[in-house]
C-alpha cells in the first residue's frame, strides 16, 4: 500500500466526519438525543484520530539517522496505537457512560424528526468515506477477504480508518433504530440503549485494532512475501539448503534477514557474487523490502 493512498484515505476520511460531527452536535442538543450525542462524540474523536494518523504518517518518512539506522518506519504503529486508545477512552467508554446517565436520568426527545433526517444524511456521507478507503485498500487487499487482510495488513492507519468507517456506520444503524424505537413508543430507555450499544461497538472495534497493531509492533512477519522469498531461494542452484529466513514489517517496507547453506563448491568470490545477485533480485521482485541479510552457514 503506498503512502499516497493511505494518506488519501485519511484526508477523505477526516473531511467526513468533520462535516457529520458538527451536524451530530448541533442535532444533539436541538433534540436531546443520548444516541445523536454519542454519535457525535464518536465523529469528533475520529476526527482527532485522523489528525494523529497524519502525525504518525508525517513522521514515519523521517530519514534513518546513525542512532535508527532503519529509519522511523514503525512510528506509524505508534501513533495508530494511541488512536486505538482514544476510540477504547473517548468514543467507546464515553457514550457507554454518557448513555448510562441519559437511562437513570432520562431527558424528554425534542425535533426529533430532524435527528432521524441528520442522522439518515450522516449515514450517507460515511457510506462514501468508507466506499473511499475500500478502494484505497483494494490493490493490497487482492483477492484476500476484509477479514483476512484486517489481520495481515502492514498499513495500520487504513486499517484504523476502514474500522473507523465500518463502526461509525454501524454506529449511525444503532442510533436509527434505537431513536425510532425511542419516537414510536415515546420511552427515551431505548435512547439511551443506543447509546450505550454505541459505545461497547466502539470498545470492540478498538480493542480489535489495537490487538492488530500491538502484533506489529512487536514486529510482524509477512508470511506472502516470507513464502515467495522461501519458494525462490529454494529452487536456487547455488543455495544447498535454506536454514532461516525472517520477513518483518517495518511500516511501509520489509527487512529480509536470511541464514541458508550454500553449495560446497562454490570459492568464496564466486559466493560472495551469487548472494548479491539475490539480494538484487529479492528488492526487485518485491518493493518493499529495503534490506535483505544474508548469512551463510551449515546449520541454524
Amino acid at each position: 500500500m503506498s503512502h499516497s493512498s493511505s494518506l488519501k484515505a485519511v484526508t477523505y476520511a477526516f473531511s467526513a466526519n468533520l462535516g457529520i460531527a458538527i451536524a451530530k452536535t448541533f442535532a444533539a442538543l436541538w433534540t436531546g438525543s443520548g444516541s445523536l450525542l454519542a454519535e457525535a462524540i464518536h465523529s469528533f474523536a475520529d476526527c482527532g484520530n485522523q489528525v494523529m494518523l497524519f502525525v504518525g504518517m508525517k513522521r514515519s518518512q523521517k530519514q534513518a539517522t546513525a542512532k535508527h539506522p532503519m529509519g522511523y518506519g514503525r512510528e506509524s504503529y505508534i501513533w495508530s496505537m494511541m488512536v486505538a486508545f482514544t476510540l477504547f477512552s473517548v468514543g467507546g467508554v464515553f457514550s457507554v457512560y454518557e448513555g448510562w446517565q441519559r437511562y437513570t436520568n432520562p431527558h424528554e426527545l425534542e425535533n426529533a424528526g430532524i435527528a432521524v433526517a441528520i442522522l439518515l444524511i450522516a449515514s450517507g456521507l460515511e457510506y462514501f468515506s468508507l466506499k473511499g478507503a475500500l478502494t484505497a485498500m483494494a490493490p493490497e487487499q487482492g483477492e484476500r477477504s476484509l477479514w483476512r487482510w484486517f489481520r495481515e495488513t502492514h498499513s495500520s492507519e487504513l486499517m484504523v480508518v476502514v474500522g473507523e468507517d465500518l463502526a461509525a456506520l454501524t454506529g449511525l444503524v444503532i442510533a436509527l433504530v434505537m431513536l425510532s424505537l425511542a419516537l414510536l413508543t415515546g420511552n427515551t430507555g431505548f435512547d439511551a440503549a443506543g447509546s450505550m450499544l454505541i459505545g461497547l461497538l466502539l470498545i470492540a472495534v478498538a480493542i480489535l485494532v489495537g490487538k492488530e497493531v500491538h502484533s506489529l509492533l512487536l514486529g510482524e512477519s509477512d508470511e506472502t512475501i516470507r513464502q515467495e522469498i522461501q519458494r525462490y531461494l529454494e529452487t536456487h542452484p547455488s543455495v544447498a539448503k535454506v536454514l532461516n529466513l525472517w520477513a518483518i514489517n517495518h511500516g511501509n517496507n520489509v527487512m529480509v534477514a536470511i541464514k541458508a547453506e550454500l553449495q560446497g563448491d562454490l570459492k568464496v568470490q564466486e559466493a560472495v557474487r551469487e548472494i548479491n545477485a539475490i539480494e538484487r533480485q529479492i528488492k526487485q521482485t518485491h518493493n518493499r523490502v529495503k534490506w535483505v541479510f544474508f548469512e551463510i552457514d551449515n546449520a541454524d
